[in-house]
């Protein structure tokens, strides 16, 4: 799994981290994802700083999809915040809806959306 960052104006951690998730967030791969994810998530450490997931690619997920994404809710440094991509009217943002997810975590349209609310003005 590759990632992008953004770099702050001054040196540090960066302002975010973008992760593109596969295809599948399943029972076979989500086990393996969470630690991919976390270390991804560990170059941001201060307030101000968003990782965003990009569902955008997945076509499918299952609860265990679900669950990963709330493992990495809750696994993040305090005050990062997570924001997720997903396809509007997609099977994953169906999902989302569904689970109630979307409630406790933004969710954006496309990664420009994500990444804009995730850089400060």
């Amino acid at each position: 799994m590759s990632y992008s960052s953004h770099p702050p104006a001054s040196t540090g951690p960066p302002e975010y981290v973008l992760l593109p998730l596969p295809e599948e967030v399943d029972v076979a791969n989500a086990f393996e994802l969470l630690p991919l994810i976390m270390a991804g998530a560990g170059t941001l450490s201060h307030a101000s700083r968003t990782l965003v997931l990009d569902l955008t690619r997945t076509r499918f997920m299952d609860s265990q999809g679900i669950r990963l994404i709330n493992q990495v809710r809750r696994g993040l440094p305090p005050g990062v915040r997570l924001h997720l991509v997903a396809t509007p009217g997609g099977v994953v943002g169906r999902l989302l809806e569904l689970t109630g997810l979307r409630r406790d975590v933004p969710v954006y349209d496309n990664a420009a959306e994500a990444v804009g609310a995730a850089v400060p003005s």
